[in-house]
């Protein structure tokens, strides 16, 4: 049995695709008879006792204009400090360079321990929507390679976000341990329930998930809907999640005479209602140009709905097109013209969503397998005295 430390600077109840991974890690793992600790910045003053793992959680305060996500100092949070003293730890994981993922290396440090580093973001991207200025978004980009320097192990969940890794300047080994999914069998009563729930009728339905923020190229989604309605093809549009754009998106909804034939559904953590959603869609659209691995690509495939993502992104690692998915061109035309294909050609979209079940979804047991192997192999390593030295000053 392995002690393993799992750290994110996001974590439940907050509707991000890095705190459901490691709450999928956390929840596996304990599963296959590891002990896990999750560490995270404190979201949720509610019980912890369901959850299967501990959660030692710290104080942290909201970003600005990104209230959904919190910053903190671990160590100047007395109580955390006098808990995560009593917890034993053989491994530490850290899926974010930032306030969590200091705290791993500064655990790492102290206990030397084996270091895992997990990049799951376009930090650059981030780093320049959110100061505008490309010298700033360099040089924290140059952080956050310098940080990745100090781990034992680097860890990617797609061959493409390893290379932009790589072109960020990392020069050092990425393996690649890709995203999981649950494997579940759809029931046709979830969509039923869907369909009735949101007035669907017999209308095709396009379905996006996720944050509601402009970095998701929902845009094209919307551009790419409204172009479909100017050619007079029937359709609903269904998009679930919050964000900081929630009411733009909203705005833009209406200004382009989307309104009557789309609904916004805020977060929805109703797993059967979720499951009904990817299920009653036609087309599950997500032109994502940031995301990597992303976790809704997966869950539409276990429910046998097909994606339409854009050609060379990182989201789009999984798919073959036409075969168990489709690509566009980051293109609202294109995009309009590959749905509207979809749509029209129902024995060939269901032979894409049955073959994107079979190929696209990997099991979050077979993952951690993967995982455990890489961990008990560092872990193995440290014993030997043959781990880097992590004391190194980030430059």
């Amino acid at each position: 049995m392995l002690k393993i430390g799992e750290f994110s600077d996001t974590f439940l109840p907050i509707v991000d695709g890095v705190g459901r991974v490691v709450n999928a890690y956390a929840e596996t793992l304990s599963a296959m008879g590891h002990q896990v600790t999750v560490v995270a910045p404190m979201y949720d003053t509610g019980s912890r006792a369901g959850f299967p793992y501990e959660l030692v959680d710290f104080n942290g305060i909201s970003m600005p204009g990104m209230k959904q996500y919190k910053l903190g100092e671990a160590m100047l949070d007395a109580h955390y400090r006098k808990r995560i003293r009593m917890v034993e730890l053989d491994i530490v994981h850290a899926h974010s360079p930032f306030t969590a993922g200091s705290e791993a290396l500064r655990l790492a440090v102290v206990r030397k321990l084996p270091l895992v580093g997990t990049v799951h973001s376009k930090y650059y991207d981030d780093f320049l929507k959110n100061t505008k200025s490309e010298s700033i978004a360099k040089m924290m980009t140059k952080v956050v390679v310098n940080y990745y320097n100090r781990c034992d192990e680097v860890w990617s969940v797609g061959t493409n976000m390893a290379d932009v890794l790589k072109e960020y300047g990392y020069e050092g080994e990425v393996h690649i341990l890709p995203n999981g999914a649950t494997l579940r069998t759809p029931r046709p009563s979830d969509a039923e329930e869907v369909t009735r729930r949101f007035n669907l009728g017999d209308d095709p339905m396009i379905l996006f998930v996720g944050q509601m923020d402009w970095k998701k190229n929902i845009l094209t989604v919307l551009e790419a809907c409204a172009e479909m309605k100017k050619q007079g093809i029937r359709f609903k549009l269904l998009m679930a999640g919050q964000g900081l754009d929630l009411a733009a998106i909203r705005q833009k909804l209406h200004d382009l005479n989307l309104a009557d034939c789309s609904q916004t559904l805020g977060h929805i953590s109703d797993t059967s209602l979720l499951d009904g959603l990817y299920q009653r869609a036609t087309v599950f659209a997500f032109p994502s140009l940031y995301d990597t691995g992303p976790m809704v690509v997966r869950e539409a495939a276990v429910m046998g709905t097909p994606s339409v993502l854009v050609r060379g992104s990182t989201a789009a690692e999984v798919i073959r097109d036409g075969e168990n998915g489709y690509l566009c061109e980051n293109d609202p035309k294109d995009l309009a013209r590959v749905m509207t294909g979809v749509l029209a050609d129902r024995e060939a979209r269901d032979r894409a969503g049955q073959m994107a079940r079979e190929t696209i979804p990997v099991p979050w047991t077979k993952v951690m397998e993967m995982a455990v192997e890489r961990y008990e192999r560092l872990v193995a390593l440290g014993k030997e005295g043959k781990l880097k030295d992590k004391r190194r000053r980030i430059v």
